[in-house]
């Protein structure tokens, strides 16, 4: 466990009224150096992501052992200093729900928090409550009523309202002090460790779903029994959209929704006339990326034959719905005997995944997200429970 004594936190408390402006490289720099020499630093940000497809950073918030420091991204280009020091091995970098921070910091800055702890994570293995918003947390930890009013604010003007800096000052302030509480608790429960890979797994789903443009047509579930040519064209299609919508920075139904991307392999246009029948498609994007989407279409059998597709699984059928409940019943006893919260414990992706690890044989295996931490806690429980039900009457 981390010694946070040198800590104080009710001077940290003061210095969200008064945080340090950082908006030149060389306080960037000279900061960056400073908290390479503390054990575990706080971060947010805070960003617009409306009709783009990435993230704007609008502000950074950090907060060390006795200050809260306002990063602002705008002026700054020289990133390196903060890049080492999101890698850097010595220094826990502590966020709440950190999704989004982690890809706004993969996109922009090439380098994501690791170590990382997420307050949130470790607040379900707590017994605290699954996905605790930060304001609840605060409440929950420290007492303390957060106020989100800023929370949909412009954080791309110049200068930001004072509301605006105590508002993200705040957002790190108090982590520091709700992370100590949550060191001790999962101290005592033996879960330090829990958190650990949590954090780890949840840092690399983050970056491999960023990375992954090929594979985004396998969530299409509806459409798993299609034939192998539509197939090959939703492939296209989707790839085709991910691509465009990261060179043009648009969010992806800016370019082609997913209900249009079905309607599109339904309805199977061969011209641009086609295009217009389908519903909400504006006239400007048959226009920019009509010819692209027919493109798909009209190679489907030559792509298809030349790169077959991965089937996309298809879904479980009814009678595999006993299957689901008895496996959701084992996790309910589970998290309720070890205090964590049911969604935390067994995942549905991870019983779909179990169970169609033995739909042809039979013979059921736990998937890699079954046997970290949970696999002692429901592994077994688990099988059993498939065995059982696999009985012949």
């Amino acid at each position: 466990m981390i010694d946070l004594s040198g800590y104080d936190f009710a001077k940290l408390r003061k210095a969200a009224e008064n945080p340090i402006w950082i908006d030149t490289e060389e306080r960037l720099a000279h900061y960056c150096q400073q908290w390479l020499e503390v054990p575990l630093i706080t971060l947010d940000t805070e960003f617009i992501r409306t009709s783009t497809f990435y993230a704007k950073p609008g502000l950074i918030q950090v907060a060390d052992q006795h200050s809260c420091y306002l990063i602002d991204p705008l002026p700054i280009k020289r990133w390196r200093p903060f890049r080492e020091l999101l890698e850097a091995p010595q220094v826990l970098k502590v966020l709440h729900a950190c999704g989004e921070d982690v890809e706004l910091f993969k996109h922009c800055y090439r380098a994501a928090p690791s170590p990382m702890f997420d307050t949130q994570v470790a607040a379900a293995f707590c017994g605290w409550g699954f996905s605790m918003g930060l304001q609840r947390l605060v409440k929950h930890a420290l007492d303390i009523d957060l106020d989100k009013g800023e929370t949909k604010s412009d954080w791309l003007q110049r200068p930001l309202t004072g509301n605006q800096t105590l508002y993200a000052a705040l957002d790190v302030c108090y982590l520091a002090e709700i992370v100590q509480i949550q060191f001790k608790e999962l101290e005592k429960l033996g879960r330090t460790d829990w958190v650990k890979e949590e954090c780890e797994e949840l840092v690399a789903s983050v970056i491999a779903n960023d990375a992954n443009v090929d594979d985004y047509y396998r969530r299409f579930s509806q459409l798993w029994n299609i034939p192998t040519r539509k197939l090959a064209a939703l492939r296209d299609l989707t790839i085709w959209r991910e691509r465009t919508s990261r060179l043009r920075d648009k969010a992806r139904n800016r370019i082609l929704s997913n209900h249009q991307i079905i309607d599109v392999i339904q309805q199977w246009p061969n011209n641009r006339d086609g295009l217009k029948k389908i519903d909400g498609l504006r006239s400007g994007n048959i226009w920019d990326f009509g010819n692209d989407i027919i493109h798909c279409l009209k190679n489907a059998d030559q792509s298809a034959k030349e790169n077959p597709p991965e089937p996309i699984e298809q879904p479980l059928k009814f009678k595999f719905h006993a299957h689901l409940k008895a496996l959701r019943s084992v996790g309910a006893k589970a998290a309720e005997l070890h205090n964590v919260a049911p969604e935390l414990i067994l995942r549905k992706r991870d019983i779909e995944a179990l169970i169609r690890s033995g739909v042809d044989t039979g013979h059921y295996e736990l998937p890699a997200s079954l046997c970290g931490w949970r696999k002692p806690l429901i592994g077994q429980a688990l099988l059993d429970q498939l065995a059982e039900l696999n009985e012949p009457n």
